[in-house]
Parts: C-alpha cells; sequence; structure tokens
C-alpha cells in the first residue's frame, strides 16, 4: 500500500506561494525524523562529554559517529529527492533541476 504524497508545490505552486518543498510521504519523513533525533541526541552526549573532560580520542569518535549519521541522512534524502521531485521535474522539461541537483551534490562530497 502506497502511503499518500502532498503534491509538489514545485511542480503545482499554489497562488501567492512560491516556496518549493517537498513532497515525500509520511513514512519518508517520520524516517528522516528519526533519524535527526538520534542525531540529535548523539551531539548532546558530545556535548556533555566536552563538558566531563572526556579523553579527545573518545570525543572525536563520537564526532565521527554523528558526522556518518548526517551523511546517512543526506543520502537517504538525495535518494529520495532525485526518485521524486527531480524526477517529477524533468518529466515536466525543466532541465535546470539536474544543475541544480549537481551543485547539491558537490557540495555533499566535499
Amino acid at each position: 500500500m502506497d502511503e499518500a504524497k502532498v503534491p509538489c508545490p514545485a511542480c503545482h505552486e499554489s497562488p501567492g506561494n512560491s516556496e518549493r518543498r517537498s513532497h515525500h510521504s509520511e513514512k519518508t519523513i517520520r524516517e528522516l525524523v528519526s533519524r535527526m533525533n538520534r542525531i540529535e541526541g548523539q551531539v548532546r552526549g558530545i556535548r556533555g562529554m566536552i563538558e566531563r573532560h572526556v579523553y579527545c580520542d573518545d570525543i572525536l569518535n563520537q564526532i565521527s559517529s554523528a558526522q556518518s549519521a548526517l551523511h546517512g541522512v543526506a543520502r537517504l534524502l538525495l535518494e529520495k529527492h532525485m526518485k521524486s521531485c527531480v524526477a517529477e521535474q524533468l518529466q515536466a522539461g525543466d532541465e535546470q533541476v539536474v544543475d541544480e541537483v549537481l551543485k547539491t551534490i558537490f557540495k555533499l562530497i566535499k
């Protein structure tokens, strides 16, 4: 059973609303929010480690773990973006979306 998606405002803009928004399924939104909540907890834990004067190498390992988790969120979001927003814009004839997504990917891989 497919979850309902909100129409893509990039493709179906409302009058007076030029802001683009995502249109991912509720399942995808829940997964992204869940991952971000875990990352937020990791970052709070890192701050606590710093405040408790935990050994630097241990803190650096936790920072690496949090960065990896953020990369995971970015990969998931990029995948969903490519399969929905970008695909729809290409089908609508908007070739400029390719340059936009390439610019974003180049930022991610810096």
